[in-house]
């Protein structure tokens, strides 16, 4: 494999101890890249680490320090740092097995795939792999990666195997204190069904080859404009007005035109709804929908 392993250790269930590599499953998309520049010269900014009443200094002259009190530091080379010693700085223990749909989301950080080291790891890295599928879990740890130990996940990817950093629960913040003030109504019935069958309809198998990077692309139209422009500023084009919570919109006839719908059909009544209404007015019980119909 010509990538260089991101980190090399073992994996350990209980006693079996398996020599594995981890590799970078990410790499970095298409970019524009801007530097700081002096708008008079035109000449690039440079900065230089400068220490107060000294001036520039050497990188050799610079290390690592802990403010344990204002003003005051513990000094660090990179050979203390290296040297603390941590297990999962170089093995990966399994203390515990999680069902898949057990961790949220959000926890969720950076992926890397794993591979086992050498011809004699293979077949204990096909066990666990193989026994991973067969319970359907995901096995948790920690691991120690360039100066920081995270909680992982393990899990089987196609013949090999993929480990995610995840976030610790101190580093998010509560979702409670973001959605409380969100209103607890139930939603329309008929406007739930319209709403259900537009996702239906557009529902499908995730492909993110189908997904560009549009903003990139953008950018570059701005350059070549600035370009041919010699530098002169060009004018931001009008935007629609973004819609405010207390925009009354006919969200009926809105998801009955996303459908495809007339508007104008009576087989469901419109509704005006406001995105800060706390409760639903009262109406009607919904009436309800018909059946499915079977595919062939």
């Amino acid at each position: 494999m010509a990538a260089r392993p991101y980190w090399q250790g073992q994996i350990r269930l209980a006693l079996v101890s398996i020599p594995v590599e981890i590799y970078s499953a990410t790499r970095s998309g298409p970019s524009i890249s801007f530097r700081q520049i002096h708008e008079p010269s035109g000449k690039p900014i440079h900065y230089d680490k400068v220490v107060t009443g000294i001036g520039p200094v050497d990188a050799g002259e610079i290390m690592k320090g802990y403010e344990y009190k204002k003003g005051n530091y513990v000094l660090l080379d990179e050979d203390e740092i290296d040297a603390v010693k941590l297990e999962s700085k170089k093995t990966l223990i399994l203390s515990q097995f999680v069902e898949k749909d057990d961790i949220d989301p959000i926890y969720f950080e950076k992926p890397y795939y794993v591979v086992p080291s050498d011809d004699l790891a293979e077949e204990a890295f096909i066990v666990l792999r193989e026994a991973l599928k067969r319970t359907r879990k995901i096995g948790i740890g920690q691991l120690a990666l360039r100066g920081r130990e995270y909680i992982v996940s393990l899990k089987p990817c196609g013949s090999g195997l993929v480990l995610e950093t995840l976030r610790y629960d101190e580093e998010l913040h509560k979702a409670s204190s973001y959605f409380q003030s969100i209103g607890k109504a139930k939603p329309d019935g008929d406007l739930l069904s319209l709403a259900t069958d537009l996702i239906e309809k557009k529902s499908g198998k995730f492909d993110a080859g189908e997904y560009k990077n549009r903003y990139v692309d953008a950018l570059k139209v701005l350059i070549d404009k600035k370009l041919k422009n010699k530098g002169a500023k060009i004018e931001a084009e009008d935007e629609p007005d973004r819609p405010s919570g207390g925009n009354v919109v006919d969200l009926m006839a809105a998801l009955k035109s996303s459908l495809g719908e007339s508007p104008d059909d009576s087989s469901r009544k419109a509704k005006p709804t406001t995105r800060t209404a706390k409760a639903a007015p009262k109406s009607a019980p919904a009436t309800k929908r018909a059946p499915a119909r079977k595919r062939a």
